[in-house]
């Protein structure tokens, strides 16, 4: 679809990347309803007993909170107590992780990874830009009134699956693999200019691809809605120079950081 014009069709480029996006609902409809989902999600499931887990969470997000360009969102980081391997942003910087990946992160920087990719994928607003997808397709003002809806099992729902905050079997986040591949790049340059090692990206991606075979088989590529993990792992190593350079010039170089564990 041809974007006319950003006060006509909500048109405006992807952070980072640049690529023209459509997306139809206003940005604090998307915020108001991650609130709603945060705050439902949190009565659900349990916080993590793990403090130490927890505080780097908390730490390692606001370094990439400081560096995201979003000071106007109200962001909070919390550690789910859960053996999912996953972790989500929702709009608005409500971010959580599953305690369940802490082991494949292993250090701050791998859990930067993470988190970096997860945020990307709120700040480039992607689970907006499906739903402004779906309108195309299935009419824009049937999709539209669904999403203003205000009920509230209708939109966590909504929320959920265009967010990801739902997935199974340890996968992180069910995105097209482009929206995938864009937090990726993203989340490389996120995490340098916070001072991590962005060679750990591709690394991180190694050892996950690594523990979901341990876990059992994946579909194919074509199949999912995710790159292969081995994928991912060489696109990031072709990010890394660029990324290194963002790295050069943070104010404070924390490397891996702390490890996780021990």
């Amino acid at each position: 679809m041809a974007c006319s014009g950003a006060s006509l069709c909500g048109c405006r480029s992807a952070p980072f990347t640049g690529r023209r996006q459509l997306l139809l609902l206003p940005e604090q409809q998307e915020i108001a309803m991650g609130q709603e989902n945060f705050t439902q999600i949190l009565s659900e499931e349990p916080l993590s007993a793990n403090t130490r887990g927890a505080e780097i969470v908390r730490r390692v997000g606001l370094r990439l909170a400081s560096v995201s360009g979003r000071p106007d969102y109200a962001w909070d980081f919390r550690l789910l107590a859960s053996p999912a391997q996953n972790a989500f942003c929702l709009p608005g910087g409500k971010v959580a992780v599953y305690e369940g990946i802490l082991p494949v992160c292993q250090s701050e920087a791998g859990l930067a990874v993470v988190m970096s990719h997860e945020i990307s994928h709120a700040l480039a607003r992607h689970g907006g830009e499906r739903i402004s997808q779906q309108a195309t397709v299935q009419g824009v003002r049937s999709a539209v009134d669904y999403a203003f809806s205000g009920t509230s099992n209708a939109s966590r729902e909504l929320v959920r699956t265009a967010y990801g905050a739902a997935t199974q079997y340890g996968l992180i986040l069910p995105y097209s693999r482009r929206h995938e591949s864009e937090a990726d790049q993203m989340g490389i340059a996120l995490m340098a200019q916070a001072g991590y090692d962005p060679n750990e990206a591709p690394r991180f991606w190694t050892r996950f691809g690594q523990a979901e075979l341990m876990a059992g088989a994946k579909p194919p590529e074509w199949a999912s809605t995710h790159p292969s993990d081995a994928r991912r792992a060489s696109d990031l190593m072709i990010q890394v120079p660029s990324a290194m350079q963002a790295y050069s010039s943070a104010p404070v170089r924390l490397g891996l950081g702390e490890p996780i564990f021990g």
